[in-house]
């Protein structure tokens, strides 16, 4: 692993103030048409340019499915870069001051392909805009000649707790830094940003119940639910009740009285035919002696 050619420094202050110029908290006022919205429902995230004086800067657009307040935990847990950026090996803030802007001061190292980069980065939060804007902490000396970058978050237009990200960095690198390692930084910048945030943020959101995708999948099993009551043409098929349980049989006695009456019917009845034969059989005999 090379490190850098010049030797980052928290004791030494960068050889400039700044070259690339700092973004403007606030919307960047970005018109998405119609195919932007539909590449945006897809999950994929929509690249385009934003102005800057005469040059264009490279924005990135994605949407998340995570409210607004979750995204933001992402993106200022600066600590935890390490964890969630690529090639991020070393994320740490050194000063965290005010509240609106709320600056936080970080320092961090990239790894990229054999070169190692450190460098001092000045964040400013502002709640009331959504945004957060960066530069390099020009009190200390970096690896990098000069960035600054921009976040902006809101909520969905559309969709109850998710959200729509913008984001855009402009980074300048000294002459020493190899071409393959601007070409990484420069092409994967942009998407690897926001493709962190939205990877994050929804397993946040996830994990505290807060993702709209489980609200939508509610939703349909409910209207799953509604569809299988519904039969031939709209028509509700009304559900058949369990009959009811029989009634409680009769106890023992009353089970002796009944057999007993039954038989002394049957003996009636069998008395009947023995007196009904033995008339016949009487009968007969007085006609023979006659």
């Amino acid at each position: 692993m090379f490190s850098a050619a010049r030797s980052a420094s928290a004791s030494v202050p960068h050889p400039h103030k700044g070259k690339v110029q700092p973004f403007k908290a606030g919307d960047p006022k970005v018109k998405l048409n119609a195919k932007a919205e539909s590449l945006l429902a897809s999950g994929k995230p929509y690249q385009t340019q934003i102005k800057n004086g005469k040059k264009g800067r490279g924005l990135v657009v994605q949407d998340i499915t995570a409210p607004s307040s979750v995204v933001w935990s992402r993106i200022l847990d600066f600590d935890n870069y390490s964890n969630f950026v690529p090639r991020t090996t070393i994320s740490e803030n050194y000063k965290v001051k005010g509240s609106n802007p709320q600056i936080i001061h970080t320092r961090m190292a990239l790894s990229v392909v054999v070169t190692k980069m450190e460098f001092f980065i000045r964040h400013m939060y502002y709640p009331g805009k959504n945004s957060l804007v960066w530069t390099l902490d020009y009190d200390r000396n970096s690896d990098i000649d000069d960035s600054c970058g921009f976040w902006y978050v809101v909520p969905h237009p559309t969709r109850k707790g998710a959200s729509r990200v913008f984001y855009s960095v402009e980074v300048s690198m000294f002459d020493w830094v190899p071409g393959i390692v601007m070409d990484i930084l420069s092409k994967k910048a942009l998407t690897e940003a926001t493709g962190w945030v939205k990877k994050e943020s929804e397993k946040k959101a996830k994990a505290l119940g807060l993702d709209s995708s489980s609200t939508t999948d509610d939703k349909k099993k409910k209207k799953k639910k509604k569809k299988k009551k519904k039969g031939g043409k709209g028509k509700k098929i009304v559900e058949e009740e369990a009959p009811p349980p029989p009634p409680p049989g009769p106890d023992d006695a009353t089970l002796a009285r009944r057999w007993f009456g039954v038989l002394i019917i049957l003996g009636l009845v069998v008395l009947n035919i023995f007196l009904f034969f033995e008339n016949m059989s009487g009968g007969a005999k007085t006609n023979k002696k006659d």
